[in-house]
């Protein structure tokens, strides 16, 4: 049976292994008792259904720190003495090496990480392992764990975020002098500098990263000390707690606290945000890869043959990145479906939120890296591309523009330059192999000269550009360095 973690995705500790195998068609060896309250344990079947700890046991390290830090406040705030917070803290330290080393046995009938933590805890040291769990609850708990997981996450996205923005930076910089077809509605629209358009995706990348650390900065409170939802009437320093993991602060409402998943609704929406611009670059790439394009060749390093047709060359991973983007989108949906109805504070309806939230992560961190390897690892066909550029009048609107210099209302020209263009594609030739003397019995003596030709032709349109932002070599120059400058491109 596939272990919950592996599919959930996200890299597992080698503990995963035993906890499979502990887990695996567990028949409730120990069933839990819920403290005085109840005469009966729970059933094999309901403790089967209820457990978290085959994909919450990913959250281990920061379950740690947790209770390292609470239990230092505890120490302080006088809840505990200095020898016990000392017990604690070793007895952690021997169950974090545990888990890291693949020994540690999860147990589905303590449900989840944190039940599986602190019992072991009391086993190896007894009754300072009980007092751990005083002024907090598994919903603040969980709460806490999580926060620390998702910013964790952030960092590391980020650093991909800027590997593949390094990756297709040099792409631009290696192909600089190359013009391309730009398209709008899948139809040749103007000629682009090939740098220009992987400059795009550059400047998509930087979006998400500034909504990824805006999230971060939203994220980073802590809800420890809210407990299960009211606070404590215990002397607690909520402000330690969060100083020591490197929160910005304590979350101001215990209700809030305990109840609010915005911040992983949050990341999630980044990473869905992330995925759609990792899928268009994947429409492109693999447009740009098939026979009808075949401006982009891909390295074999790359790229997957066919079962049947023995010459195929595939840009799969592309495609995947492309057809991955609906598992991110539904992450984002299963969570906002999980919380739309809920009622405050903590529900249990919210331990739905791991699996959705750790596949996310580890899709979008998997995406990324492919397509920075995919981008290290192709070339551009300027042959072909040179072969097929002038096709479609992509100076036309140049044209018009040229109109425009001369005096005449942009409409105007826009009128005359189709008229123009319809005359080419009768003819079958481009702009620039009409006679002068036809530029001039649609445009006029007066307007059409010579110079005409100077605005024709791709490689004389992109000369033409000057806008800030536009296509033009001067501009797509100054961009380029200030994204080598930004990124530290070597």
């Amino acid at each position: 049976m596939l272990n919950p973690l592996a599919r959930a995705g996200g890299s597992l500790p080698r503990s995963s292994r035993t906890s499979a195998r502990a887990l695996a068609g567990d028949a409730n060896p120990e069933a839990k008792l819920w403290g005085g309250r109840f005469e009966k344990p729970v059933s094999a079947v309901v403790t089967k259904f209820g457990e978290s700890v085959s994909y919450d046991q990913k959250l281990y390290e920061k379950d740690v720190m947790g209770s390292k830090a609470h239990s230092k406040m505890l120490a302080s705030c006088g809840l505990m003495t200095q020898e016990e917070m000392k017990a604690i803290h070793s007895g952690l330290d021997e169950i974090l090496s545990e888990i890291e080393e693949g020994t540690f046995v999860w147990r589905s009938d303590r449900e989840d990480v944190h039940l599986n933590i602190e019992a072991a805890l009391t086993d190896k040291i007894g009754d300072p392992g009980r007092k751990l769990h005083t002024a907090r609850s598994r919903n603040d708990q969980v709460c806490t764990d999580v926060r620390l997981f998702v910013i964790q996450e952030i960092d590391s996205i980020l650093r991909k975020i800027s590997s593949l923005q390094i990756a297709l930076v040099q792409l631009a910089r290696k192909n600089e002098d190359i013009i391309v077809p730009g398209y709008t509605h899948l139809q040749r629209a103007q000629p682009l500098l090939l740098s220009h358009v992987l400059l795009a995706y550059v400047e998509q990348l930087n979006r998400d990263a500034g909504r990824l650390r805006d999230c971060r900065a939203r994220t980073n409170y802590s809800p420890l000390g809210a407990c299960a939802l009211a606070g404590t009437t215990l002397p607690i320093d909520r402000h330690m707690t969060a100083k020591e993991l490197g929160f910005t602060a304590p979350l101001a409402n215990s209700v809030d606290a305990v109840a609010d998943r915005d911040f992983l609704l949050e990341v999630l929406s980044c990473l869905s945000i992330i995925s759609m611009h990792m899928s268009r670059i994947g429409e492109d790439w693999v447009l740009w890869s098939s026979e009808e394009f075949k401006f982009m060749i891909p390295d074999d390093s790359v790229s997957t043959g066919s079962s049947i047709m023995p010459q195929k060359k595939n840009p799969d991973p592309m495609e995947l990145v492309r057809g991955k983007t609906g598992r991110v989108y539904g992450s984002l949906f299963n969570l906002l479906t999980t919380c739309k109805g809920l009622p405050l504070a903590y529900n249990r309806d919210l331990q739905e939120d791991k699996e959705p939230l750790f596949d996310a992560l580890k899709t979008v961190s998997d995406c990324l890296e492919v397509t920075k390897e995919f981008a290290d690892n192709v070339v551009f066909d300027r042959a072909r591309i040179e072969s097929v550029l002038e096709f479609g009048h992509l100076d036309a609107t140049t044209l018009a523009d040229y109109l425009v210099n001369k005096g005449v209302p942009f409409r105007t020209g826009h009128d005359i330059v189709g008229k123009l263009v319809g005359i080419a594609v009768k003819k079958q030739v481009a702009l620039s192999d009409l006679a002068l003397s036809e530029f001039q019995d649609i445009g006029g003596t007066d307007i059409m000269g010579e110079d005409v030709y100077e605005w024709l032709g791709t490689a004389n349109c992109i000369a033409k550009f000057s806008s800030y932002g536009s296509t033009g070599r001067a501009c797509v120059e100054e961009q380029l360095k200030n994204w080598e400058r930004q990124l530290q491109v070597d």
